[in-house]
């Protein structure tokens, strides 16, 4: 899902322990300018209680941003990042601090002006080390901090430059997956400036990127399975809102890809498409969508929704209990009993 659809690092480790200072966002944590909470959550089936107890609410933390999306969670800060796309801007959040920025500009650096409406960067993802990997739309590529800077490490397949990278998630051997809609394109699939000619799936191995699969029209949110042995991958085509599997062969590879939920007929009667998504240990899936954020289970039934009322982007745990939700300007949680 992008934000026109729905009409670095902090720098490093250096980041984390105070090397660049936040800039305050003034009134987009104000909590007397946004509601407390929003929208409604759904126990489709009574086990989803376990997971979120009765009574929980969508919680409100901040808002006033354009489309906020690419939520990561920060360990050692206990701070959420998270990216507003139109501004060209990464944003931190802290208990008791409320929101401010940590990088603007974020995902397009270029000197000209960005004639589109998705310059800055969308999904954000830490490595083992704690390095930071950042889709970048404008610069269309994908970057890690390295002592306070922002290096490319992919930027394009067989000599041709990406569309705009859109999420990532790391394999447990270090490989980076990826995709590569085009949403970061000025004129998206019509750019004069798009040199492939698909949305692809992709790993970056040991420094060399290999095209996975293209079957996809829109692939967007990504996602492992606790065992790395299932890859998910969300389309948001509205002609076809699906979420697939794919089985992960010994070599990274991908196997046939298999309908893991489809939510096409709910495109249009509720806000949002399929994107983001976060698994947790016991491999069920949060997946963005239409409705909000939609739960389930490892087999591909759904057993709650977060329904923000909201066109809904990403989401993401942190160990303190709470899943973490970018919803159209807003900045969400949900109590839960993970950790």
């Amino acid at each position: 899902m992008t934000f026109s659809s729905r009409v670095l690092f902090f720098a490093s480790l250096m980041f984390l322990t105070g090397f660049l200072m936040p800039t305050n966002l003034v009134g987009q944590d104000a909590k007397s300018e946004l509601p407390d909470s929003i929208g409604e959550i759904i126990w489709h089936r009574k086990n989803f209680e376990k997971l979120v107890p009765a009574g929980s609410k969508i919680e409100v933390l901040a808002g006033g941003f354009e489309w906020s999306e690419g939520p990561v969670w920060i360990p050692a800060k206990q701070t959420v990042l998270f990216s507003d796309i139109p501004n060209n801007k990464i944003v931190s959040w802290k208990e008791g601090q409320g929101a401010s920025t940590f990088l603007q500009p974020a995902g397009y650096t270029g000197e000209k002006k960005f004639t589109g409406t998705e310059p800055g960067t969308n999904g954000l993802m830490l490595d083992s080390k704690g390095v930071l990997y950042m889709c970048c739309h404008g610069d269309r590529c994908i970057k890690k901090m390295v002592d306070g800077k922002a290096v490319v490490v992919a930027d394009q397949f067989d000599g041709k430059r990406f569309n705009s990278p859109n999420d990532l998630v790391f394999h447990s051997n270090g490989d980076l997956y990826f995709t590569d809609p085009p949403y970061g394109l000025p004129k998206r699939m019509d750019d004069p400036g798009r040199e492939l000619d698909w949305c692809g799936v992709y790993r970056l191995s040991n420094g060399k990127v290999t095209l996975l699969t293209k079957e996809m029209t829109r692939p967007n949110g990504i996602a492992f399975s606790p065992d790395f042995k299932t890859l998910y991958v969300a389309q948001s085509d509205p002609k076809a809102a699906i979420w697939k599997s794919f089985p992960v062969k010994e070599d990274g590879s991908l196997g046939k890809g298999e309908l893991f939920f489809d939510s096409t007929e709910s495109v249009g009667k509720e806000k949002g498409l399929p994107d983001g998504m976060v698994v947790d240990k016991r491999g069920r899936v949060w997946a963005t969508g239409p409705g909000g954020v939609l739960v389930f289970s490892k087999k591909g039934k759904l057993i709650g929704q977060l329904n923000t009322k909201e066109a809904t982007a990403n989401c993401t745990f942190g160990n303190d209990g709470y899943l973490y939700i970018t919803a159209d300007m807003y900045f969400c949680r949900v109590k839960t009993t993970l950790k």
